[in-house]
């Protein structure tokens, strides 16, 4: 036992030496900025999204140990932030709101499992522009007297914002700038009435301005915003005393009945002062007319009758009843004046009775124009209508009857008398042309009465015109045929415009313009289209002309339509042959088309049907009576029937062919043709004949083919001649005097079948011949066996003057050669030395050649 007892201390000892050997965990101090540590220092902005990491706590424990991390708020605070023990993450877990709570108080702490250490933190929470401005003292009312003059201060708001910074400052506008009489200070929030603006208490009594506070703007999650906030500001309008009073519910009229006692009430008339706001005591008096008969109360403006009415010694009083205002002060002030009227009627024994400017009348007649403007008055009606009873028995409605929703009628109830007025309801129904006489009936019967009197007047209405119509033709457009032959100043078509209006804006004057209307006329009156005395027509030049007609008032009001003349056709040209005498070759079984044409404009009249009118030898052919081919009879199968049928066995025809038309009357004309006919064996013995046969309907041609001969002919007779001098040049020759001599051809004899043109089978080179002159036997021939340089050409004998009568060719002298440097003759001829007539030409030849050269030379 006593062993046991020092066992436990000594075993407490031990722990506690151990313990005190176990140093405690610390936080790492980071400073500002750090997002990790100890939190010195650490804020957050307030716009900062719930779940968000801000902020890590850090620290270590001496010996090493693991650590955990804990945060705690005071039990009153809201707990907006944890942390994750072991890691020290700490997470926003509620809103921050900096106008609410601007500073957060947490404890932190770390702990090794044996030690815990805990510090105290602020955080501190800064401020985002989440906050919009508000408004203080609202609503805002103020009142105005409708004088205050301009630029004066009326009210001042206030807004906060419960933000810093710029997202704190508030700047004032008006919502609507334009529409408004009123400006605030953007600072202040001072309300003006603007500079030139008044206040009218009679036009308007309230305003309501709509006023815009606006902060500096800010951050907001990341974003840029500003908000605003609005109120409305309602300015009343005090008035003021600067109108006169008015009276209402005028005409006044009142009616003294036959029975009315002394004293009696007539009527009440009223007046209000204008300003209504805060408006003057009213007194009423009466200014004349009376005749002591009636009084006025001063107060309440009853008027009353102070004698009976058998005293009173007219039957209408007009009274002159004065409205004056009294100000607080107790002076007159503004006053007004206004009539009334006062009958002296008897019991009810009459019905409403319609009155003109000269007493009771029933009927009421009226001139105007047509399509007066909508909402007019007929000022030229002067229409009263009375009920001499009083109180319910004077009390009667009014109506028009006839024609519905023309004009309307006002007043429609009517209580003892009233002015009528009639209004224009449909301008468009009252129209001269559908209706110059409008007729109503205006009724006017009792509401009330058990007799239920009635009366009627007539209202007659006498329509003026006026220039509200256009001139309209009968139709758009206008189709006119005429024949091209027609004579100048013949009529063509009459066209018809109708203006409804009468007097002289119904007259219509025609004009016509256009394109097509140089040939044409109009009557200004009758609307009559006619020719230009001058007009030649002429349908083959131009079959259509359209133009426009124009119908036109007095005034200017017009309208158009389209006229489309169309020129008939004449038969007035004669078919035509392109030559009145034509000459044709036909070969057997192929037929020949002779062709006439006709100028006129339209079928029948250019349609041309043929015949043959006269044929010599024998008629032994058929024609096509629309196209003109002219061929053989069937019968006729060869060359050798013809020949026995023509006289000289030649095969030539002389037909007359006739061209007529098919027009009215019928106009014809008449060629001569000459046929002559051949086989296609005939043809294919001669080539050249053949060609000549073919084109013998076509002379052009033969001469374009012939010359086209002629010109391959010259080009070879060129080629060979440059092809010669360029040889002789280098073999350095002077080639000798030669003479081309043409053979005359002989002129071919005609034949009867008329073959001017016949070549004989010589080929083209037999025409031209070759001769040298007999002094010369070196003959320039470019032969290979000539070995010897060629001596210089004699000159040429002088020309015969004498004709030659046997001679069958003629001669062209020409001289050709080429020169070469002289080079050493290797055996000179005795001949050449001693001839210096000869050296004398060929020096001469030398010069001309050379220079001909150097002029080609310079040439190219």
């Amino acid at each position: 036992m006593r062993r046991g007892r020092w066992a436990a201390p000594a075993l407490e000892l031990l722990f506690l030496c151990l313990a005190q050997a176990n140093f405690a965990p610390y936080f790492f101090d980071n400073g500002v900025g750090s997002t990790n540590g100890n939190m010195a220092l650490f804020s957050l902005p307030e716009d900062t999204p719930v779940g968000s990491h801000v902020y890590t706590l850090n620290g270590t424990d001496p010996e090493g140990d693991p650590v955990s991390y804990h945060i705690s708020f005071d039990p009153s605070a809201r707990s907006v932030l944890s942390v994750d023990p072991n890691f020290g993450n700490i997470t926003l877990i509620e809103e921050l709101d900096r106008e609410r709570e601007d500073e957060i108080e947490a404890i932190i702490s770390i702990s090794d499992g044996l030690n815990l250490v805990a510090e105290k933190v602020v955080i501190l929470v800064t401020d985002a522009n989440d906050e919009a401005p508000r408004f203080t003292e609202e609503p805002y009312v103020v009142q105005v007297p409708e004088d205050t003059p301009a630029g004066s201060s009326i009210l001042k708001v206030h807004a906060v914002d419960k933000d810093t910074g710029s997202g704190g400052s508030v700047t004032y506008f008006l919502q609507n700038t334009h529409a408004t009489k009123f400006a605030v200070d953007r600072h202040s929030g001072v309300l003006r009435l603007q500079a030139g603006a008044t206040l009218d208490y009679e036009k308007a009594r309230a305003h309501f301005v709509t006023v815009v506070a606006k902060d500096g703007g800010g951050r907001l999650r990341g974003a840029d915003v500003v908000f605003s906030a609005t109120t409305t500001v309602t300015v009343n309008v005090e008035d003021v005393q600067d109108m006169a009073p008015v009276f209402v519910g005028t005409p006044y009229y009142g009616y003294v009945y036959e029975d009315t006692l002394p004293g009696s009430e007539v009527l009440t008339v009223v007046a209000i002062d204008g300003d209504r706001g805060r408006p003057n005591r009213l007194v009423y008096s009466l200014v004349n007319g009376s005749d002591g008969a009636f009084e006025i109360n001063e107060t309440s403006g009853v008027i009353f009758v102070t004698q009976s009415p058998a005293q009173l010694r007219r039957e209408v009083y007009e009274l002159h009843v004065q409205v004056t205002e009294v100000s607080l002060a107790g002076s007159p002030a503004a006053q007004a004046m206004v009539s009334v009227t006062i009958r002296i009627v008897d019991l009810n024994n009459h019905p409403p009775t319609f009155y003109g400017e000269n007493g009771p009348q029933n009927r009421f007649e009226l001139s105007m124009y047509e399509h007066p403007p909508q909402g007019e008055i007929l000022r030229g009606l002067k229409i009263t209508v009375n009920d001499s009873d009083q109180g319910a028995n004077a009390k009667f409605n009014l109506r028009l009857v006839g024609p519905g929703g023309i004009f309307r009628v006002v007043p429609q109830t009517v209580l003892n008398e009233a002015q009528v007025t009639i209004i224009v309801e449909n301008s468009a129904a009252i129209d001269f042309e559908k209706s110059k006489v409008l007729t109503f009936k205006l009724l006017a019967i009792e509401v009330n009465t058990p007799e239920k009197f009635s009366s009627t007047a007539d209202v007659v209405i006498q329509l003026l015109d006026t220039n509200d119509n256009v001139p309209k033709f009968t139709s758009h457009y206008y189709i006119a045929r005429i024949p091209e032959n027609a004579p100048g100043g013949s009529n063509v078509v009459a066209v018809t415009a109708v203006d409804p209006d009468t007097g002289p804006w119904g007259e219509v004057k025609y004009s016509i313009y256009g394109s097509g209307a140089d040939l044409f006329l109009i009557h200004p009156s009758t609307g009559i289209i006619y020719t230009q005395p001058w007009a030649s027509l002429d349908a083959e030049a131009t079959a259509r002309y359209n133009f426009y007609v124009k119908a036109e008032d007095m005034e200017g009001r017009s309208s158009l339509a389209e006229v489309f003349v169309t020129l008939l056709d004449v038969n007035d040209h004669y078919p035509q042959f392109g030559e009145n005498f034509q000459e044709k070759t036909m070969v057997l079984g192929t037929p020949v088309k002779i062709e006439a044409t006709d100028q006129d404009a339209e079928e029948p009249n250019n349609l041309v049907d043929y015949s043959i009118t006269h044929v010599e030898p024998v008629n032994v052919f058929d024609i096509d009576a629309h196209t003109g081919e002219i061929w053989l009879k069937n019968s006729i199968r060869s060359l050798d029937a013809l020949h026995n049928i023509t006289p000289n066995g030649d095969c030539t025809w002389s037909l007359e062919v006739q061209a007529k038309d098919r027009g009215s009357p019928s106009f014809s004309t008449t060629a001569l043709l000459k046929i002559d006919i051949t086989d296609t064996e005939t043809l294919s013995r001669s080539p050249m004949a053949a060609f000549l046969m073919q084109t013998k309907d076509n002379p052009m041609k033969a001469v374009g083919v012939l010359a086209g001969i002629m010109a391959v002919i010259v080009a070879i007779t060129v080629l060979i001649s440059t092809a010669t001098f360029w040889r002789n040049k280098k073999s350095n020759k002077v080639l000798p005097v030669r003479r081309v001599l043409r053979k005359r051809p002989s002129p071919a004899p005609r034949s009867v079948r008329i073959e001017w043109l016949k070549f004989g089978r010589t080929k083209t080179a037999a025409k031209f011949a070759l001769k040298e002159d007999a002094p010369n036997e070196n003959c320039n021939n470019n032969s290979l066996g000539s070995s010897l340089p060629p001596e210089a050409p004699a000159p040429p004998p002088p020309p015969s003057m004498a004709p030659s009568t046997g001679a069958a060719h003629w001669t062209v002298p020409t001289v050709s050669g080429s020169l070469t440097p002289q080079q050493p003759r290797r055996s000179p001829k005795p001949q050449a030395a001693g001839s210096p007539s000869q050296s004398a030409l060929v020096s001469e030849l030398r010069q001309k050649f050379e220079k001909k050269n150097i002029d080609k030379k310079t040439y190219f």
